[in-house]
């Protein structure tokens, strides 16, 4: 079955950067859609980038500009690549592919 497995988050300071990443196992990496959301505690969990199996790129208002998101099909891993956090960007991030899920990865950012 599908297995995601996501790292690189941790504590950073506001304006600082951080590298997501999101490896998959048991499925034709290529070809599938992946997406990054987040869930910050007493919030509903949203959508922060996708990435199609063909490159195409899509952004949350809140990130654009900010975040970007590549897959590197070679290694079955995507990334998040997030730049000038702010601490509203704090929540656990999560990728998907298809019905799967990965166990999350913590990002704080605060001073």
């Amino acid at each position: 079955q599908v297995q995601l497995v996501e790292s690189g988050g941790g504590l950073v300071q506001p304006g600082g950067s951080l590298r997501l990443s999101c490896v998959a196992s048991g499925v034709i990496f290529r070809f599938n859609a992946v997406g990054w959301y987040r869930q910050a505690p007493g919030k509903e969990r949203e959508l922060v980038a996708s990435i199609s199996g063909g490159g195409s790129t899509n952004y949350a208002d809140s990130v654009k500009g900010r975040f970007a998101i590549s897959r590197d099909n070679a290694k079955n891993t995507v990334y998040l690549q997030m730049n000038s956090l702010k601490p509203e960007d704090t929540a656990v991030y999560y990728c998907t592919m298809g019905l799967a899920w990965g166990q999350g990865t913590q990002v704080t950012v605060s001073s």
